[in-house]
């Protein structure tokens, strides 16, 4: 695969040169020290994927995202320091397209992005398997000096030809439950903000660190109708609510069937991840039963196929995003596979089928 990276400091390009170099899946075609010179080098490079910097001098990270996008549709996984402003920044380009990012540490990162060596490869060979999807955005995006404005598109993929899945019957679900990953926070923000009240409660599993879980809930919150917030030991499950597993952490349903709550917990990962879609979907199997939703949506791996299973078998109904609209068609697709969804469904109509419920 090859990589183009982009980073103002040159001591950071030429780690990221040696990690990814040393995998030989993966080939530095070239680097770049700002937005701008990156606009011209993918021009020229034709890169396979894209390490992006947030801040950097002249043309930052997120101002060139929509031009490298619009221009050369090449996947980029941004490389971010792990502090809430960067947090609020990475989220940004996660929601204008990029595919997937890589924190950078705030103390000890020569040390720590070396320990991390493995993750950066996977991302940058996931990415490489992803599609692009662009938000939609309305006008022009400003160009780095020196290159044309391109105009900002909601898809690089052409609609799907999916049908639309039949909604349960009116007042059916006492709880929806979401798993998902990369592409994750691209696609709840364009469904979220559209859902309304009366809504049931929505918890929400989405594969991230802990530095950015909150940032995401609250932004996804200044965004709807719903409120949205990061989930905490002990709240109650209400109406019109989502709730976000903190990252690092499994989210589960707990209490009396009567006034269920939130119950967090350090247990170990499963399927490789905590939170866990699956922990969340068998908990959500486990209290509402017949009356549970699992929506599987866009991720590498199948974190949330047992969990699709327990709700089928509790008598509950799932759902999982089709191929055409996921950033990386895995989770669901190995949900689908195995018979633990009942239909798929093109990402633009989700919100109007859980708003059918």
């Amino acid at each position: 695969m090859r990589v183009l990276i982009v980073d103002d400091s040159a001591l950071m390009r030429r780690l990221l040169s040696d990690l990814l170099g040393a995998s030989p899946e993966v080939e530095v075609v070239g680097m770049a020290r700002d937005g701008r010179d990156a606009v011209i080098q993918a021009s020229r490079l034709k890169p396979d994927v894209i390490t992006l910097d947030v801040e950097m001098p002249e043309v930052s990270g997120l101002e060139a995202l929509p031009i490298l996008l619009a221009a050369h549709e090449a996947p980029v996984v941004m490389v971010s320091a792990l502090t809430q402003a960067g947090a609020d920044v990475t989220l940004q380009a996660l929601e204008l397209g990029a595919v997937d990012f890589m924190p950078k540490p705030e103390k000890n990162q020569l040390a720590e992005m070396r320990a991390h060596a493995d993750l950066l490869i996977s991302k940058v060979l996931t990415a490489a398997q992803s599609r692009v999807r662009r938000q939609r955005r309305t006008g022009v995006v400003p160009a780095a000096p020196g290159t044309a404005s391109a105009p900002a598109t909601t898809s690089t993929s052409a609609r799907p030809a999916t049908p639309r899945p039949a909604p349960a019957a009116p007042g059916t679900v006492a709880c929806i439950a979401i798993g998902i990953s990369t592409g994750g926070p691209q696609a709840l923000s364009q469904v979220l903000p559209l859902l309304a009240p009366p809504m049931p409660p929505i918890l929400i599993v989405q594969h991230m660190p802990g530095q950015f879980t909150k940032v995401f809930a609250d932004r996804l919150g200044r965004s709807c109708a719903l409120s949205v917030k990061e989930a905490a030991e002990g709240d109650v499950l209400q109406p019109n609510h989502a709730y976000v597993a903190p990252g690092g952490r499994h989210l589960s349903v707990a209490g009396p069937a009567a006034r269920p709550r939130v119950a967090i917990t350090d247990d170990d990962p499963v399927s490789g991840h905590r939170p866990s879609v699956d922990v969340l979907f068998r908990s959500v199997a486990r209290h509402f039963q017949a009356r549970a939703l699992g929506v599987i949506m866009t991720g590498m791996g199948r974190d949330g196929v047992e969990g699709c299973k327990a709700i089928l078998a509790a008598g509950g109904s799932t759902l999982g995003q089709d191929e055409a609209t996921s950033v990386v068609y895995g989770m669901n697709k190995a949900a689908y596979l195995e018979g633990a969804v009942k239909a798929q469904f093109a990402l633009e109509d989700l919100a109007g089928i859980l708003k059918d419920l």
